[in-house]
């Protein structure tokens, strides 16, 4: 978890330059201060790992989505060639139909 940077003493002068009092101002930084340190805040170095993860994942699956277009690929071709052949079978038993005598 990150840590967020909070100036306490410098906190407590402004609100005491503001006319709170020494007690309230004290109060109020501790208050803030306790609400930062419960925060979980994501720091530029987490997101760059975040951001890395996602093109990793991306490159996974762009080469998952190469690989199973390659694979409907060859199998558009099988099954071209399994209709040719099999139109070739039924041309060749027409004309054997055709051909003969009555």
């Amino acid at each position: 978890m990150a840590q967020v940077f909070f100036d306490t003493l410098k906190f407590v002068e402004t609100l005491e330059a503001a006319g709170v009092s020494a007690a309230q101002a004290r109060a109020f930084s501790t208050a803030v201060k306790e609400s930062h340190e419960a925060a979980e805040v994501a720091t530029k170095a987490d997101l760059v790992e975040v951001k890395r993860d996602i093109e990793d994942l991306r490159k996974e699956m762009d080469n998952r989505f190469d690989m199973v277009g390659a694979k409907i690929d060859k199998l558009s071709l099988q099954l071209t060639v399994k209709f040719g052949g099999m139109l070739v079978i039924a041309v060749g038993v027409l004309a054997a139909i055709i051909k003969l005598p009555l």
